[in-house]
């Protein structure tokens, strides 16, 4: 038998107490909140507390999961050639605890945005699907499935409160 290959990635919407979510300006996607692919033997929580220092610099702890997604899509990284295969992704909600923001190999700029001017910078389909969610958070975990050929485009298949 074998096994299929599925990227699993966590997502950090990092709070400031303040009414500001973290953002970081990564240089494929544009802005974003943190988050990416977790490690070998590293768990979401720890995969998504690291992905969030390296990106931005901030210390965050994890409060509480508001969705889980599937990307169904297989489809060409930014080189062109490379097949990304299907994802497993976690946002979780965070609540910065330290650090200082700083930029780092994956991001040109990092800042800290009014909760609510969020989808002016995000430009994504994907990612602003995901933002949606967290808006709209109430209580039930958000499960969504969606496809993507591309970046520029986000194809819901199926979305749910679990």
């Amino acid at each position: 038998m074998e096994f299929p290959t599925h990227i699993v990635s966590a997502g950090g919407i990092v709070e400031d107490g303040n009414g500001n979510v973290l953002l970081v300006k990564a240089h494929d996607d544009g802005w974003v909140y943190p988050g990416g692919i977790t490690e070998v033997g590293e768990n979401l929580i720890n995969g998504v507390i690291r992905e969030i220092k390296e990106e931005s610099g901030i210390d965050a702890t994890v409060s509480h999961l508001v969705s889980i997604v599937s990307n169904t899509a297989i489809h060409k990284w930014h080189d062109g050639v490379t097949d990304v295969p299907t994802k497993v992704m976690f946002d979780f909600v965070c609540k910065a605890v330290g650090g200082e923001l700083a930029t780092s190999d994956e991001t040109s700029e990092c800042r800290w945005v009014p909760k609510e001017n969020v989808l002016d910078l995000i430009t994504l389909p994907a990612i602003r699907l995901r933002y949606e969610a967290y808006l709209n958070f109430n209580g039930s975990v958000n499960y969504m499935e969606y496809f993507t050929a591309s970046t520029s485009e986000c194809n819901v298949k199926l979305q749910r409160r679990v």
